[in-house]
């Protein structure tokens, strides 16, 4: 593979990205959200111009991942088509629509002294995102962070080299374009696996915050390791719960679309929770419908009982974020069940109750600690694009500064500005 920083020392390297990008992130702070707009439907436009180019340099990518022998699940997360590359594009248009974060008064109040106090958003510094597989990642993290005044370090996974590079040169021709300074979405240009060691460290205090997205062992090594505050979920392991009140086609509907529309995200249910009242009545035609789109089903001994093609889950199975064509289901004792199952089992990223009962739907909402909760939706609506967001640039499961899809707002902090007229402090 080729990599153009071979020769060069991987810390003397990333330290010279990092003070760029430090730089680069003074200029952005101030500039204006009409420069910031022209960049995104500048890198926009460039996308699509440059599609060709995008899948044929994405073929490499995926050509090395088939002789890799990787699997269906993370092919699907690494190809890029025409319509994956204008969905990118409509994203970066939708981000320049929002509003700009910075500078956005989120409070304001008077002391009894006659001091003004605001609260205001400010950008967050310097992003340093750490992303396998999904190409994408490069367009959407690039675009949030340049939206919300940050400047970005961009380190992709070797499997989308190509890939995020082809995506990262309409971004730099956007802000070129627009009169930015083009360090402002900077990607790390080798697969050495010791660049990501030097993100963590902060690169000298240029790098602000990380955020990582791919598998456990990326995530788990990232909150391990690095330096700084970290924004991360370690998976989605999302659950759906039937209750006895829920509409029957309503629930095959949401439940097909949540498991099988793309089975490769993070947002795709991996466990499904039914009521053991309505067992007899729901539980085989929702596990058919499942099993006629090739969904693999391994149920507990009640549901082995009751849908004889299901395979026998093991204790793993319900703490298996499969990102396949495979989903584990139990008969619960109810919404208490549900939500005892949901408590010990979660990864607190997104589930869903399909009910009309508005008192289970409450309990649900009130008793489940989860990032994103759904009610009578596809837990595939776990997304920063779904949200109105424009895109994402993850989902965060922690609870400390952003929770749930990580948008403009989230990617910023604020200060107080104080205005007085000659207090002192007695």
């Amino acid at each position: 593979m080729l990599d153009t920083a071979k020769e060069q020392d991987v810390k003397t390297m990333m330290a010279e990205l990092g003070n760029r990008a430090k730089s680069a992130a003074l200029i952005l702070a101030t500039a204006s959200s009409d420069a910031k707009n022209q960049a995104l439907k500048s890198a926009a436009e460039n996308l699509w111009q440059t599609r060709q180019h995008i899948m044929s340099e994405n073929e490499k990518d995926m050509i090395a991942a088939v002789a890799n022998g990787i699997s269906s699940a993370f092919l699907d997360r690494l190809k890029l088509n025409e319509d994956r590359i204008k969905d990118m594009m409509n994203g970066l248009k939708a981000i320049a629509e929002l509003e700009d974060p910075v500078g956005d008064v989120i409070a304001n109040w008077d002391r009894p002294n006659g001091l003004n106090i605001s609260r205001v958003r400010t950008p967050l510094g310097v992003i340093g995102v750490i992303f396998e597989s999904r190409p994408n990642v490069t367009a959407d993290a690039g675009a949030l962070c340049l939206k919300s005044g940050n400047a970005v370090i961009l380190r992709g996974g070797s499997d989308s080299y190509y890939s995020s590079r082809a995506i990262h040169e309409s971004l730099v021709k956007g802000l070129k374009q627009a009169g930015l300074p083009a360090e402002v979405i900077q990607i790390v240009p080798t697969t050495d696996r010791a660049a990501v060691g030097e993100m963590l460290t902060g690169l000298n205090n240029c790098v602000d915050v990380i955020v990582p997205r791919g598998g456990r062992s990326l995530v788990e090594r990232v909150q391990c390791d690095a330096r700084v505050p970290v924004f991360a979920h370690l998976e989605g392991l999302c659950h759906v719960y039937v209750d006895k009140s829920a509409d029957m086609q309503m629930t095959i509907d949401i439940v097909l679309n949540a498991k099988m529309r793309r089975t490769g995200i993070c947002g795709s249910a991996e466990t499904l929770l039914v009521d053991k009242a309505v067992a007899q009545t729901h539980l085989q035609p929702i596990l058919e419908a499942l099993r006629n789109t090739k969904c693999e089903i391994r149920g507990d001994d009640e549901v082995v009982a009751l849908f004889s093609e299901a395979n026998t889950a093991i204790e793993a199975d319900w703490t298996t974020e499969y990102l396949d064509s495979i989903i584990s289901a139990k008969l619960v004792d109810g919404i208490d069940g549900a939500i005892a199952h949901i408590q010990k089992y979660s990864s607190s990223h997104t589930e869903c109750v399909i009910a009309e009962d508005n008192d289970v739907v409450e309990k649900f909402f009130n008793e489940v600690d989860s990032a994103i909760l759904l009610h009578n939706a596809s837990t595939q609506f776990a997304d920063g694009g779904e949200f109105g967001m424009g895109a994402e640039i993850g989902i965060a499961t922690g609870k400390m500064h952003a929770r749930g899809p990580v948008g403009v707002e989230q990617l910023t902090s604020f200060k107080y500005l104080v205005r007085g007229n000659g207090q002192t402090r007695p």
